[in-house]
């Protein structure tokens, strides 16, 4: 089912990346002669990292010392980049090439002009990738060594008692409908395939017939996702599907696999001791990622810090 925690804790922070971040053009600094801002673990970092950090700092509208902001930055992530790698727990070259893609996407842009907006702004794709990639695989490590385990029986007892009653949300039961495009033939069919798609939603006779009418059409896959609730939903389809009043289908989507779209079977209100745990569990997960850092992930990387070898010459 894609509402894992784990895969939630990643696509929270491919979210927020996502909203940050400002594309808008700005003009490019010379770098100056490279010198060394900081030493990790015998891993230099430049002024031309902090340089490309700055510009962007200055993508997102951040303000204050950005200078001490870049460095600060570039540190934790040169511990985070050696923990991943400690543990061979980076995500793979495709995976952040395919988040590159998906968050210009997001900003209606395709790669190529995302990479020049990256280059124009003095950042650089390599740079913007090299810090997906730690954002991607730096969740896993946090919930691989501290786990997210499920709430015991007196501690939803007692946040129930504190709420005064069960929490509401919503639940729903999803089939996915996916129409599949080769990466080979992405380019020449996938306006195609969008159309396809969209033609589709309007004859979709029901989740229970489903799989009968994929077969109807060519290189169409249905995927049971099952009961989820509405805090579990992914961030990218959570507004597709709240605008679906009733059961029937949300607005199609451009995904890596092809074009999607999702059936929903059911949709109810829901107070059950489950429901209540999924509504907890996510406000805490809030809460944590409210300054940015959850108290597990400042734990770990405070750990690392305390090991490394940090110099500022």
């Amino acid at each position: 089912m894609f509402a894992s925690v784990a895969w939630r804790r990643v696509a929270l922070a491919a979210t927020a990346l996502a909203v940050s971040f400002v594309v808008e053009p700005v003009q490019q600094n010379a770098f100056a002669a490279t010198q060394v801002a900081a030493v990790v673990n015998k891993t230099p970092i430049t002024n031309t990292d902090v340089a490309k950090r700055v510009a962007f700092l200055k993508l997102q509208r951040r303000t204050g010392n950005l200078q001490k902001m870049a460095r600060d930055q570039l540190v934790d992530e040169a511990l985070k980049r050696d923990e991943i790698a400690r543990v061979r727990g980076s995500v793979s070259t495709e995976d952040v090439d395919k988040a590159f893609e998906r968050f210009a996407a997001s900003n209606k842009m395709n790669v190529t002009q995302m990479t020049g907006i990256l280059s124009q702004a003095g950042v650089g794709a390599d740079h913007f990738k090299a810090f997906i990639a730690v954002q991607m695989s730096w969740p896993r490590l946090v919930n691989s060594r501290y786990g997210v385990g499920k709430m015991s029986s007196e501690e939803l007892v007692k946040r129930m008692m504190q709420n005064k009653e069960k929490p509401v949300t919503t639940e729903y039961y999803l089939k996915q409908v996916i129409f599949v495009v080769p990466a080979a033939k992405r380019n020449a069919i996938l306006g195609k395939r969008q159309k396809e798609a969209e033609a589709s939603r309007s004859k979709f006779p029901g989740c229970d017939q489903a799989k009968d009418f994929a077969k109807t059409m060519l290189d169409v896959s249905i995927r049971d996702l099952g009961r989820v609730m509405k805090p579990e939903l992914p961030e990218d389809w959570k507004p597709f599907i709240e605008k679906v009043s009733g059961n029937g289908t949300t607005q199609s989507r451009v995904t890596e696999r092809g074009v999607e779209f999702l059936a929903i079977c059911t949709q109810r209100q829901v107070s059950d001791d489950a429901a209540a745990e999924v509504v907890f569990r996510a406000e805490d997960l809030g809460k944590e990622k409210k300054d940015g850092e959850s108290a597990n992930e400042a734990k770990y990387l405070e750990e690392l810090r305390k090991k490394a070898q940090i110099v500022y010459p």
